[in-house]
């Protein structure tokens, strides 16, 4: 028999919060028993059965489509399901998600004339989504003891875990529930894992708007502008963390203005890596997670689909891109910029998750603030915005030597299109926020021109560069200022959403 804690029957409840507080006792307990059988095992003891613990699900039961709207719920496009029937998930982190989790309770029962069911899923957590965020306790065991974990802890279980749900692919069996959202507690755990070792940084850290970008050049300005604004003690933002956790706070910073961050602020004493990871992870945080979370990607189409991949569980109100491209028309300069509307998707990266026949729309919201953007940083408006910004199509390409391949094929095809630049990340940020329903944009900057002869040399690009860095950075981050000030639950378009889709955001 299995050695697990005490089993949780569902409970019924009306109360977001009282929901909230059932789905963090059974998952708290649980993650404690791991955690202790876990430095049993590891100090050599002989477990008692094999262990597991399983992850807090939460269930409702409809009996008809129709959904009581109230003014603050009728304008979204989430919060209510798809039509009678039986709709559940499991659910992790609750210390990580419970605003999220909150909200989503409390609309289910705003549209719904039901009761909230919390209890004990049959769903096991794998071991290694139970270790604290320090933990490495596995590598004080030798081979023949790692190797014997299998046989006594539950190890991930990529069946648990794959995106059909958010690929539209799903077909739920006979006698089961319907999903309510689009990532399992096990596929949450997974990416918030991946997070950790890609972007050397604590999920907890991240923000509600990310800005993507494929130079360190942006990053060094970002960091500059983070230091800044923490020697500012009337700043917005209450903290800068950097790789490695390395946390500055804000000058003067009182612990009742650090809100849900004052215990990891005053907690957590990070230490910079001795490399960076593979893309690295910068955040100014504010006290109500509504800061700015900028991540390099670094170059190509497969970086881009791996960190939004994984950053879409964390269900961000919006990311962007910011990055260099290539001018494809004679009439654009260098240190133009480009406000993507469409994109043409030759990255390949997703080609099975979401076939090219699907389009991916331009949202008006994230438009709109780039281009109030652009001329609020500028200060260029009417006829002189538009000589410095052109609207259009955006090629994403994987091949970055696409120039060079015989009879100009590329290039017709690009033609064709219309596309007026490219790149190698945008479609597939795109791609993957139309997928993942999270609302995205594209802002580049034409670095160069390689069909009219104008291609990157060193010192040309370095003062390119200088020039356009800073105000390019500053465009995205007064993007997000102006984003912020709407109202967030707005941004998440009905265009991303399906006809029959899951109830969470």
């Amino acid at each position: 028999m299995p050695h697990m804690p005490p089993f949780v029957a569902p409970l019924r409840f009306t109360d977001p919060a009282a929901a909230l507080a059932q789905v963090r006792n059974i998952y708290d307990s649980g993650i404690q028993h791991l955690r202790n059988c876990m430095q049993r095992f590891v100090a050599g003891e002989d477990l008692p059965g094999r262990v597991r613990a399983c992850y807090p699900f939460v269930r409702v039961h409809t009996h008809t489509s129709t959904r009581h709207a109230t003014p603050v719920t009728a304008g979204l496009s989430y919060g209510f399901v798809a039509g009678p029937g039986r709709y559940e998930t499991t659910l992790t982190r609750p210390d990580l998600f419970a605003r999220y989790y909150e909200q989503q309770f409390r609309l289910l029962l705003a549209n719904h004339p039901v009761e909230l069911e919390v209890g004990t899923s049959t769903q096991p957590i794998p071991i290694h989504f139970s270790f604290g965020e320090n933990d490495h306790v596995e590598g004080t065991m030798n081979a023949a003891r790692r190797a014997l974990m299998r046989e006594v802890f539950d190890l991930p279980d990529l069946g648990a875990m794959d995106d059909g749900i958010a690929n539209g692919t799903h077909r739920t069996p006979p006698g089961e529930a319907e999903p309510l959202a689009l990532f399992t507690g096990a596929r949450v755990d997974y990416s918030l894992q991946r997070l950790r070792h890609y972007t050397g940084t604590l999920p907890f850290w991240y923000q509600n708007f990310v800005l993507f970008t494929n130079y360190q050049f942006y990053i060094d300005e970002f960091v500059r502008l983070g230091h800044e604004a923490m020697a500012d003690e009337h700043s917005e933002y209450i903290a800068f963390v950097e790789p490695g956790n390395v946390i500055t706070r804000r000058r003067g910073l009182r612990s009742e203005d650090a809100g849900d961050f004052d215990a990891m602020l005053h907690g957590l004493q990070g230490t910079p890596p001795g490399r960076l990871p593979q893309m690295p992870a910068y955040h100014l945080v504010r006290a109500d997670r509504s800061g700015i979370s900028m991540v390099n990607i670094g170059v190509g189409p497969a970086n881009a689909k791996t960190i939004t991949d994984h950053i879409a569980v964390l269900r961000p109100h919006a990311w962007m891109m910011l990055g260099h491209c290539a001018g494809l028309r004679n009439t654009q300069q260098l240190g133009d910029y480009v406000l993507a509307h469409a994109y043409v998707r030759e990255d390949h990266v997703l080609d099975e998750e979401l076939p090219l026949w699907v389009p991916i729309p331009a949202l008006s919201e994230i438009q709109l603030a780039l281009e109030e953007a652009v001329a609020d940083v500028t200060q260029c408006k009417g006829a002189e915005l538009k000589s410095i910004m052109r609207t259009g199509t955006v090629a994403s390409t994987d091949n970055r030597n696409w120039e060079l391949l015989p009879d100009n094929e590329p290039q017709r095809r690009f033609s064709q299109s219309r596309a007026v630049a490219l790149d190698m990340e945008s479609a597939t940020i795109a791609a993957n926020g139309f997928r993942f329903r999270v609302p995205y944009g594209t802002l580049l900057c034409v670095s160069d021109k390689p069909l009219h002869g104008e291609i990157k040399l060193p010192g040309m690009a370095n003062h390119f560069y200088r020039e356009r860095v800073e105000q390019h950075l500053r465009i995205g981050m007064k993007a997000v200022e102006l984003l912020r000030g709407q109202n967030a639950s707005r941004l998440h378009s009905r265009k991303l959403r399906s006809f029959a889709e899951v109830a969470f955001q």
